[in-house]
């Protein structure tokens, strides 16, 4: 389809995984949905390693299959060398029934789930921008698309007017930066990458093909991501004011030595070469103070983005895709209304940014270096996040500290933060040793399942259940998908 009509019941900005997964569910569900997209796919992308959560999300829009047959590198775990330490992490290994994940080349796999979404009834028009909205109150209501390339006889630009629309225009954040202006940047994680890409470099090094490798240095950490293709990824990860200290020292210098920094780095890619040019990120950790508001959500890294210690890129944008998707469609059944859906998305999608914020800052304190200004800046600020947001996202999860609900404010942020940098070490010490866990029983045994649905529940798909509801909601996808009532218990 080559014209751009000129109605849509909803809008989504932006082809990413964010993006194609809500458009997917939205016409699944039977709703007459139209994506546009900047950019001509395939199209590069950084954010290659994936959690296992994406398992449940491909098999809710239907394409697991589809991404199963391609042939991405399979992900079962993660090789850590964190300060003095190296041991092997598993998916699964703790508890759960996800057990493994993919490495993928975006280019490829974001083009796959836009195709789906196509052949899922989605219009989708590529190499479309959107240069403006308009708004009929707070409510968007018109959208002005442009096309990048229209020599193909078709109109060079237009309105579209919708009922719903999901911006999922990434980084661009054309809601959150253009109108809302409400995008407000970490103190705590001003940090910038350095990445390429290694051919022969050693995908055994780790112990198993299809590991990532994290490796923590003096002043950051690196990863190193084999994949499909035959090439690795190799980045690092340092706070920005440590690459200016070292100025005037060019990029691709600093990126050699920081490798050189690391034992198990320096091992996987001694036999290769590089063949790619020097990529860089930064100021790239964000959040809006809003993720909805009326008739729009906000998803993925239009909303917010965090670090790529933890690889939750994917899985932020997916999951608060599937969030925005049941909320429209429970309101167009007038099973809830606007108010509803949109306090759910934001409180949700919410809970799941803050557990990843505090999960990530709790990791590097664990691995912090005294020394090193890096490790002792990843501290959770005052300016950071609202307290109270806090404490809802960790209400139900960090049952070990007493009386948080009742804590002031002051103590709050740090009995969270000392709570679960105690749950990430123990998380750590159980899978140093395979022999020992393997032969856990009892108490130790309640103890290790116990932290893994505490992860479980930081890192995965939480409020499916009536048990995680949030503010008296759940999604439910069976009949099909929505909101869900919890029944009101005395």
């Amino acid at each position: 389809m080559t014209t751009i009509p000129e109605s849509t019941q909803i809008l989504v900005i932006g082809g990413g995984p964010g993006g194609a997964t809500a458009a997917t569910l939205l016409a699944r569900g039977g709703c007459s949905v139209t994506l546009l997209e900047r950019d001509h796919f395939p199209r590069y992308h950084i954010g290659e390693s994936l959690l296992p959560t994406i398992l449940p999300i491909l098999d809710l829009i239907g394409a697991r299959d589809k991404v199963e047959a391609f042939g991405f590198q399979r992900k079962q775990g993660a090789f850590l060398e964190w300060g003095p330490e190296q041991w092997s992490l598993n998916f699964g290994e703790l508890s759960g029934n996800c057990t493994y994940a993919f490495q993928v080349t975006r280019s490829d796999f974001d083009q796959q789930l836009l195709e789906h979404a196509k052949s899922q009834g989605v219009q989708v028009f590529e190499g479309v921008e959107v240069d403006g909205l308009t708004f009929d109150g707070e409510r968007p209501v018109a959208a002005h698309w442009r096309r990048k390339d229209a020599d193909n006889g078709s109109r060079a630009q237009g309105d579209l007017h919708f009922d719903y629309v999901i911006d999922a225009s990434g980084r661009s954040g054309i809601l959150a930066n253009r109108y809302l202006q409400n995008r407000r940047f970490h103190k705590i994680f001003q940090n910038i990458a350095i990445w390429g890409y290694w051919e022969d470099a050693d995908r055994m090094a780790t112990g198993r093909e299809g590991d990532i490798a994290v490796s923590s240095i003096a002043d950051g950490w690196l990863w190193a991501i084999p994949l499909h293709d035959g090439t690795m990824s190799v980045g690092v990860v340092m706070h920005k004011d440590t690459v200016m200290a070292r100025r005037p020292v060019d990029t691709q210098a600093i990126y050699f030595q920081a490798i050189e920094e690391s034992k198990k780095v320096k091992e996987i890619v001694r036999p290769g070469k590089l063949v790619s040019r020097i990529h860089t990120e930064q100021d790239y950790s964000y959040a809006s103070q809003r993720f909805c508001g009326p008739g729009y959500f906000l998803v993925g890294d239009a909303a917010c983005f965090l670090d790529p210690l933890l690889s939750s890129g994917v899985h932020l944008a997916t999951y608060s895709a599937l969030l925005a998707a049941a909320g429209i469609l429970s309101t167009l059944r007038n099973e809830v209304t606007d108010e509803e859906a949109g306090a759910f998305f934001e409180k949700s999608y919410r809970q799941a940014y803050l557990r990843f914020l505090v999960f990530l800052s709790a990791f590097y304190d664990v691995g912090r270096r005294k020394e090193s200004y890096f490790w002792e800046a990843q501290r959770l600020t005052q300016e950071e996040v609202e307290v109270s947001d806090l404490k809802h996202a960790f209400l139900k999860l960090v049952t070990g500290v007493k009386d948080l609900s009742d804590a002031q404010d002051t103590d709050s942020r740090h009995l969270i933060l000392e709570e679960m940098t105690r749950r990430v070490d123990e998380n750590l010490t159980f899978r140093r040793d395979k022999i020992q866990l393997a032969s856990l029983q009892g108490e130790e045994r309640e103890a290790a399942d116990a932290n893994a649905r505490f992860f479980t529940s930081v890192e995965g798909l939480f409020a499916l259940n009536e048990e995680e509801a949030v503010d008296g909601f759940y999604i439910a996808t069976a009949p099909h998908l929505g909101l869900a009532r919890a029944r009101q218990t005395a």
